[in-house]
């Protein structure tokens, strides 16, 4: 899972590294950085911290993680919000981006980040984990690694107000229950009733008339596997493989099994990251998603906002994902 978002405490994610939110001497603070000092234990963890000394804004310090479920504390220093006057964006992708430089550099396969300056160094929330976001999906591009961004409440993730209601009034257009997206009532019932008595009629006669195909006839029949349909549209695309599945956020492990087992059946949610990786339509998407047994249906809010995405032509994978967690949804890919 290369870049996933969570809600959950930092101090019990079991990864290579956890990142801390630090200040600059490297001192035991409030929020993040207290959790984990504490977690880690206190006095041992401010020991290896006072032999580094100090971290500048922007860089990152490596040390053993004792107490943790985790290898290594990465130490990184986010700025303090000047309302964006003092090179506050730069400094805090210089964060995440020397973190990454060190868990590469320590062999790291997994890294948990918190939302760094989003709490008591005042950084606005949304703008905080677009950078995160931004960056790690950068890095990611040239670099095998799993990434959590770890998030302790829903209010961490929000979407723009306008992004929010836009996709709270397609839910509400087009969301049905799942009998009134049947959409059928007592007549209709009663006339399908008979259409299909007729059908059945037909298809008696049709077949007593011709032999029955037998099991292995048709088997001969399958369409293409989901495997199949995947590689050719990515052929079709003009894709490669990495960049795809890197743009669907699939863990290159995972592609190399798909890949491999031509029967292979994904979970939904990897079938539609594959679609947006791909920029497949609805039509192209309802194809693909066939191949695995599955479809989009108006009764799930999950289906409805992938479905608001691709109809809006927007297949930033993190941007949806994003949506999908401020709605309380699964995410794609990861």
């Amino acid at each position: 899972m290369p870049l996933n978002i969570v809600r959950n405490d930092i101090t019990k994610m079991k990864v290579d590294a956890i990142v801390n939110a630090a200040n600059s001497a490297l001192r035991m603070g409030g929020g993040v950085c207290g959790a984990i000092f504490r977690a880690a234990g206190a006095e041992q963890l401010q020991k290896a911290c006072n032999e580094i000394g100090e971290c500048a804004v922007g860089e990152a310090v490596i040390t053993d993680a004792f107490n943790l479920n985790a290898k290594y504390i990465i130490h990184t220093v986010g700025p303090i919000w000047r309302e964006g006057t003092k090179n506050e964006a730069q400094l805090l992708a210089s964060c995440y981006k020397n973190s990454l430089k060190l868990a590469a550099e320590h062999k790291c396969k997994s890294i948990a980040f918190p939302v760094i300056s989003s709490g008591i160094y005042g950084y606005p929330k949304r703008e905080a984990l677009q950078i995160a976001v931004s960056t790690i999906s950068e890095f990611l591009l040239d670099n095998e690694m799993d990434v959590t961004i770890v998030v302790f409440d829903q209010q961490a993730v929000s979407l723009s107000e306008k992004l929010f209601h836009s996709i709270q009034q397609f839910i509400d257009d087009h969301y049905e229950e799942e009998l009134e997206s049947l959409n059928i009532r007592r007549g209709e019932f009663e006339h399908y009733q008979v259409y299909s008595e007729d059908i059945l009629e037909k298809e008696e006669e049709i077949q007593y008339d011709n032999k029955a195909r037998s099991l292995e006839d048709v088997l001969n029949q399958l369409d293409e596997t989901f495997s199949e349909r995947l590689l050719r549209l990515i052929d079709e695309k003009g894709k490669t493989d990495v960049e795809t599945y890197k743009k669907a956020n699939i863990d290159r492990r995972l592609f190399s099994k798909i890949k491999k087992k031509r029967d292979y059946t994904p979970q939904k949610k990897t079938v539609l990251a594959f679609a947006i990786a791909l920029e497949l339509n609805i039509d192209e998407t309802i194809d693909l998603l066939s191949t695995a047994g599955y479809t989009l249906s108006n009764s799930r809010k999950f289906d409805l906002i992938i479905k608001y995405f691709i109809e809006q032509k927007n297949y930033n994978i993190f941007e949806i994902n994003e949506a999908l967690f401020t709605f309380e949804q699964e995410l794609l890919g990861a």
